[in-house]
């Protein structure tokens, strides 16, 4: 059984969740549903990448105001952000200001207009690499996957930056490729469900 803990309902959660009291919120409200809106797809992608280094409450702290800063991460007006816009987020108090992620979120835009271009959405493409049941460790054991390596390598070679494979885990574990909550807690099942409803994307 993987550790849990306590609940402000007294339910078991992840026990990830106790890290910070806002957690809990994004623990039953967000983490593992399935997702199949490119924006919404585009925009962890990018916020995991700017973890990178740091922790996620540093982030979820500021999503709103990484959403201000790049147009609610619509990708095709990102690819049109120049070097000017660049220079406006590095002065952004509100985001992470690295030069590189930012750079990189810039770049995947213009990398995400081409994919759906030949793949016909951002979804169809990463729901690809959905694992198997037969492949799938026990919950939040790993920080990578067969998958998600195969999934890193796919986009790296398209020209996608900061989507390494930890980065590429961590994105599929939360838009629901995997049900990576742990065995005790209340809200796997919840997960299980959604996941069944899921129409998985199509070309």
């Amino acid at each position: 059984m993987n550790s849990t803990v306590k609940g402000p309902d007294g339910r078991l959660r992840c026990s990830w969740c106790s890290a910070a009291p806002e957690f809990f919120e994004y623990h039953d409200a967000e983490w593992g549903y399935p997702v199949d809106d490119d924006i919404r797809l585009f925009e962890k992608l990018c916020l995991e990448s700017f973890q990178s280094g740091l922790s996620w409450r540093t982030i979820l702290a500021k999503r709103n105001n990484f959403r201000a800063a790049f147009s609610n991460f619509d990708f095709n007006k990102v690819a049109m952000f120049s070097e000017s816009d660049i220079e406006r987020l590095l002065l952004d108090e509100g985001i992470v200001r690295h030069r590189g992620k930012i750079e990189a979120v810039v770049n995947n835009a213009k990398r995400a207009q081409e994919l759906v271009e030949r793949e016909g959405s951002l979804a169809a493409f990463f729901w690809r690499f959905e694992p198997g049941i037969e492949n799938l460790p026990e919950p939040q054991t790993v920080s990578t996957s067969n998958e998600s390596v195969a999934l890193s390598k796919a986009l790296k070679k398209q020209g996608w930056k900061f989507v390494g494979p930890t980065t590429v885990y961590a994105f599929m574990q939360a838009m629901g490729l995997v049900n990576d909550h742990s065995d005790a807690c209340v809200f796997r099942e919840t997960v299980a469900q959604a996941r069944k409803r899921f129409k998985r994307p199509e070309n």
